[in-house]
């Protein structure tokens, strides 16, 4: 797919998967506080132009998660999903559903791996077909998901001791 000099995003043509990678200078246990802290999510989580608020996040094997983002005019974009499981600080998984388009969820990993004093976040999202993954593509999400990595390296360097 495409990428820009920090965020790699990856998806094979007729495939089902997006695949993010970045690497983050800061350490793994940071990184992985960032993803499973519901009051440092709203700081990173989304394109700026949106307030992004957690309405639930239960970090645990069955725990379900929900935010919710609002525009400047007023529109509301919700996104849901279920934890299956967390290795603290090496892996998540969980499920993601985009509240506007119902039925279509899909699977996600983020794994979190030490290197040299840096984290390289792999998040690989399986869609539950290739229809579902290239209407992900195709809704503009590689601007969005650049943005969200580089305001996450932003407040990764906050959290610098």
């Amino acid at each position: 797919m495409a990428k820009n000099r920090l965020t790699r995003i990856t998806a094979e043509s007729g495939g089902r998967e997006i695949t993010i990678t970045r690497v983050f200078d800061a350490p793994r246990n940071h990184v992985f506080k960032a993803y499973t802290d519901p009051s440092l999510i709203p700081q990173w989580w989304g394109p700026k132009r949106f307030t992004t608020t957690v309405e639930k996040m239960e970090v645990k094997p069955g725990g379900i998660w929900r935010i919710l983002q609002r525009g400047a005019d007023g529109n509301e974009y919700a996104f849901n999903g279920v934890y299956h499981a967390i290795v603290s600080p090496q892996r998540l998984v969980r499920t993601y559903e985009f509240e506007g388009m119902p039925g279509h969820v899909s699977l996600e990993t983020v794994t979190f791996e030490e290197q040299d004093g840096k984290t390289r976040v792999t998040a690989t999202t399986v869609f539950q077909t290739v229809e579902d993954r290239d209407g992900m593509i195709r809704s503009g999400m590689r601007e969005g998901v650049v943005e969200t990595m580089d305001r996450l390296a932003n407040l990764l360097e906050g959290l610098k001791p």
